[in-house]
């Protein structure tokens, strides 16, 4: 038994007591009986695999998804930025090696099984999303104390445990039911899952609607509204007509034209999300040295054809400060850096000392689906420099494939909104191994390495702050702009709790009120 911190050990209890009655698990019997029907119409395809979150992708998208259904051991909601969920408390070691956590008593899932330490195991070996590599070369073992009681030993320290495994920064501290999965499946359990979450899965037309029913043995209270419906519709236009008319009373990430329709509407409103999602541009084959995009001149061409400000004001209404970096700005450890100027004839020249006086022909240009202002406008300024290409039109899932598996060539623009801080995004998108990088250089390795083992905050930051500034000084991108997505309300909500869950755009399901 390793010796814990007695400090740590009171930070956490002092957490798990600021956890109102409610969230302990005490359910006065006068609470109000779930009631009324919610639409939320979403910007993209919803997608059986989001039910599963073993192989959930670096993104945020999914956990619109998956905190509905599922739950996890710590986890941000209202009031918590990483708060005791399914474990009601946790430890960690002195020497940082050790992380203990204590379920709460009496934990069921939809289907009745009790929720125990091995499901914690199981789900977490069984995990292989996106932060897969870096969790199981860390943990050594996971440990079953008690039914109630399990132990995360790790290797060596890791300051970015709890970061990676109790935010969004990945799914592995999401817990799913061991007895129920190995009986039905992976796939059986894309068609029908359970989890431990404020909602249980109904039915599902795949990739147009899934309906969910309030969990009345939910933790943290009964949720007020019974029914949620969550519709897949791709247009934004299509998603703010149906918001006028009534047949939904959320509509997601609206485009910039049609949310500012909505403003004008008073019964309507625009909420901006707080996030920590960022647009930038990839440059797939920069490491290749027979490739035009091997030349940092080209791609600094790129960043300076860009009129970040302007695209902001017509895809986001003004709410996307334009990015100098791919590390959200409302991260840890992210650089606070000004964007490149804009200046469209240094990026003609710069065209031109490269070789390329009357431009190049740079082909297809995939973007990530669901922001087609976003998209239009990036390719019209990139046409209007002479960097000639055609926008290629995909589907969200087809994109993600794609770009995990280093599809996606020349130019592309993709969005990620998945929190933690700068180090998960290093991990993911800029270190050579990371799940989503085409390449990377040994230094920015290093310091990735040597960084993850430190545990001075001052140390760990200015080696963050180095790795990033390294991506600017040899151009590996072209940061766009923070997304904060504009979310349609409207009449019949009375509390949206749309801004309620830390830098998340997704709702706080269970708290959502209907007016009477």
């Amino acid at each position: 038994m390793p010796a814990f911190g007695l400090q740590r050990w009171a930070r956490t209890l002092a957490r798990s007591l600021l956890v109102p009655l409610l969230a302990l698990g005490v359910i006065p019997a006068s609470a109000a009986a779930p009631a009324g029907r919610v639409v939320m119409a979403w910007h993209v395809t919803v997608s059986p695999s989001w039910f599963d979150p073993s192989t959930a992708p670096p993104q945020i998208t999914p956990f619109g998804m998956l905190y509905a259904i599922h739950d996890a051991l710590v986890r941000p909601y209202p009031g918590h930025k990483m708060g005791p969920s399914l474990a009601e408390s946790w430890i960690e070691s002195t020497d940082g090696k050790t992380y203990e956590f204590k379920l709460r008593p009496n934990l069921k899932f939809h289907n009745g099984d009790p929720l125990t330490a091995e499901d914690v195991k199981f789900s977490f070996e069984r995990y292989r999303g996106a932060s897969a590599s870096i969790l199981h070369e860390r943990v050594a073992q996971v440990e079953i104390v008690d039914p109630l009681l399990v132990r995360f030993h790790l290797k060596e320290p890791w300051p970015d445990f709890m970061t990676v495994f109790g935010t969004t920064a990945s799914a592995a501290g999401i817990v799913v039911p061991k007895k129920y999965l190995t009986q039905v499946g992976d796939e059986g359990f894309k068609k029908h899952p359970i989890g431990a979450g404020p909602y249980k899965f109904v039915s599902q037309n795949p990739g147009v609607e899934v309906e969910l029913e309030a969990y009345l043995e939910y933790w943290r209270r009964i949720p007020n509204v019974k029914t949620l419906v969550m519709k897949s519709v791709p247009e934004s236009t299509t998603r703010a007509v149906m918001l006028k008319t009534g047949e939904t009373d959320i509509a997601f990430v609206l485009d910039g034209p049609d949310a500012e329709g909505i403003q004008k509407d008073p019964r309507l409103q625009i909420v901006p999300t707080k996030h920590a999602s960022i647009f930038w541009i990839e440059f797939a084959e920069q490491w290749d040295v027979k490739s035009p995009w091997h030349d940092a001149r080209l791609r600094m061409a790129v960043n300076l054809a860009l009129d970040r400000k302007r695209i902001n004001e017509a895809a986001c209404l003004g709410f996307c400060p334009p990015a100098g970096v791919i590390v959200p700005r409302v991260m840890d450890y992210a650089l606070q850096v000004e964007p490149p100027p804009y200046d469209p004839q240094k990026a003609k020249q710069l065209l031109a000392e490269a070789g390329y006086a009357n431009g190049i022909d740079a082909g297809v240009f995939a973007a990530i689906p669901g922001f087609p202002t976003v998209a239009e406008a990036v390719v019209n300024d990139l046409n209007a420099v002479g960097i000639r290409v055609t926008l290629r039109p995909m589907e969200r899932a087809a994109f993600y494939a794609e770009w995990k598996e280093k599809k996606l060539r020349g130019l592309f623009m993709t969005a990620v909104g998945n929190s933690g801080n700068a180090a998960s995004r290093v991990e993911s998108f800029m270190q050579s191994k990371g799940a989503y990088a085409y390449g990377g250089y040994p230094d920015i390795d290093e310091l990735f390495i040597r960084q993850a083992d430190e545990r001075d905050a001052h140390k760990r930051e200015a080696m963050l702050f180095k790795i990033q500034e390294l991506t600017i000084e040899r151009v590996m991108y072209a940061p766009l702009m923070d997304l904060r997505a504009l979310m349609g309300v409207g009449p019949r909500i009375a509390r949206h709790t749309i801004t309620d869950v830390w830098m998340s755009p997704f709702p706080a399901y269970e708290d959502i009120e209907l007016k009477n």
